[in-house]
Parts: C-alpha cells; sequence; structure tokens
C-alpha cells in the first residue's frame, strides 16, 4: 500500500524542496510531517503522514 512507504529524510526534504535545517527549525516548532526513528537510529517519514501534511498546509495557504 502506498500510504505505508517510509521514505528517507534526504528524499523528504527534496520532495519539499527545504534544507535540513528549515526543516527541523520547522520540526521544533510542531509543524512539520511526522517522523519514525527507526531502532537504528535512522529517520523516516511515512507517505500517509507527508501527504497529509501537504493537504494541511494548502487548505492554509
Amino acid at each position: 500500500m502506498a500510504g505505508d512507504e517510509k521514505l528517507k529524510l534526504p528524499e523528504v526534504l527534496k520532495e519539499i524542496k527545504m534544507s535540513r535545517a528549515a526543516f527541523y527549525r520547522l520540526r521544533a516548532r510542531g509543524q512539520a510531517p511526522k517522523l519514525i526513528k527507526l531502532s537504528n537510529g535512522q529517520i523516516r517519514c511515512r507517505r500517509s503522514d507527508l501527504d497529509a501534511w501537504w493537504a494541511k498546509h494548502e487548505l492554509s495557504a
């Protein structure tokens, strides 16, 4: 299922056209897409969470 796809942080940053520093500032304000930290320390973002984040920002724009 496409919504279950887990994206690496660089893939997310490329899609939203944002630097890592800007993304983490957004995250610190609680405005970034939800992230998952895996047991090996890697960060992922579910496709469904990123799509929901896009939808939320399209409505507020």
